[in-house]
């Protein structure tokens, strides 16, 4: 059996997990329509969340898997249920306006005697639409369970953490083949594609899954900006150039970021690389078990703040598994306030990103907690890399 995968045992696990959240949080039922959830929970893998779709848990037996009839097909072929618990509603309600799928799933739910009770709906969540919360609403007593399974995900399993080391190998050859790749006068949009073929093919013999979130690769004045993606201007001497990009392997993520300047960096980018490797060693001091979020983001800020620079936004988020448009879990933030315990299992993409007035830089790391300390999931430098 390869290392990073499933067994019935662990989605056992995960759904006992799930359930014993719902009864603290008094639920009879959840309906889970974040991809990501209804993958944690189920297996669950396509690109069918453009249409409704969920995975409902009620009080006992196997979840139920509900979308589009044509993607039963893919359940059938991704999930650990039985037939049975595979439900596809008919082509007719999809885009519909005199009609919607919601209405096939409160009659799904009364079927299964499921519908009355608390039930949970991920209110706060991309893909479920006001629309959908109105016509459930309509005829079930809904509650807000927002992050409920996102909280579940926190902590790794030994496979979750295999499939997000495979990842980390990904991000560092996409990583290479900027490096292999990039030029001045090269069109960003051709760097862009190298990067997503390094992507795709993969690395140490493991295939590349597609990103949640497109490669953020801009150049000079566009680097002020944290969440710009590219064109087709030839890159530029005398500019920085950062990529944020991950490495993906079946739907675990591991970003990574780095900055590239060709020519010898002014001095402000100097400094800015100075005070970030510096708060970076100082926040993952306290990356320890049995500290909190806000330890790691308090010695960040203060020693980035003793260099002269500052961050306002946090400087990292939980990531694991995930689906467009977010590689982040939605749950624990780096930053003050936050005052979740680390624990071993839980990963971060620790984020000490700064923008500055002519540019930016970019130094991340995908760090795991253990029981020993962070792990640096991958061993590209933490440094300003220079073409001259």
């Amino acid at each position: 059996m390869d290392l990073a995968d499933f067994t019935q045992a662990e989605y056992d696990t995960r759904l006992a997990r799930i359930r014993t959240a719902m009864s603290a949080a008094g639920l009879d039922t959840l309906i889970l329509s974040d991809p990501s959830n209804m993958a944690w929970a189920t297996g669950y893998d396509g690109w069918s969340f453009y249409v409704h779709q969920a995975v409902v848990i009620g009080p006992s037996g196997a979840p139920v898997w509900w979308g589009r009839a044509m993607d039963a097909a893919g359940a059938r072929r991704t999930v650990w249920m039985q037939d049975d618990d595979i439900f596809g509603y008919d082509d007719t309600y999809v885009q519909n306006p005199q009609k919607h799928p919601m209405e096939t799933l409160a009659a799904l739910l009364v079927e299964r005697g499921w519908s009355t009770g608390r039930i949970g709906v991920e209110m706060d969540n991309y893909y479920y639409s006001a629309k959908a919360h109105a016509v459930l609403a309509s005829s079930l007593a809904l509650v807000d369970a927002t992050g409920l399974v996102n909280w579940q995900r926190t902590i790794k399993s030994a496979a979750e953490i295999e499939r997000m080391r495979r990842a980390a190998r990904i991000v560092e050859a996409m990583h290479q083949t900027i490096l292999d790749v990039a030029e001045p006068g090269l069109p960003k949009n051709v760097l862009v594609a190298e990067i997503l073929r390094a992507g795709t093919l993969g690395a140490a013999g493991h295939w590349g899954d597609y990103p949640a979130i497109v490669p953020m690769a801009p150049s000079g004045m566009d680097a002020t900006a944290p969440h710009l993606t590219w064109d087709d201007r030839p890159m530029q001497k005398g500019e920085a150039h950062f990529f944020e990009i991950a490495g993906v392997y079946r739907r675990y993520h591991c970003p990574q970021s780095r900055t590239l300047f060709f020519g010898e960096p002014p001095a402000t980018y100097r400094r800015a690389e100075e005070a970030v490797q510096d708060a970076t060693a100082a926040a993952l001091q306290q990356a320890v078990v049995g500290n909190v979020c806000e330890d790691i983001a308090n010695a960040f800020n203060a020693t980035l703040n003793g260099h002269g620079f500052s961050k306002d936004s946090r400087c990292g988020y939980s990531i694991g598994l995930s689906y467009p448009p977010d590689w982040g879990e939605r749950t624990m933030s780096l930053r003050r306030g936050d005052m979740t315990e680390l624990k071993p299992g839980m990963v971060f993409h620790f984020m000490p990103a700064l923008w500055l007035d002519d540019g930016g830089i970019e130094i991340t790391e995908p760090i795991l907690i253990t029981d020993d300390g962070p792990e640096k999931l991958c061993t590209l430098q933490g440094e300003l890399f220079v073409r001259h």
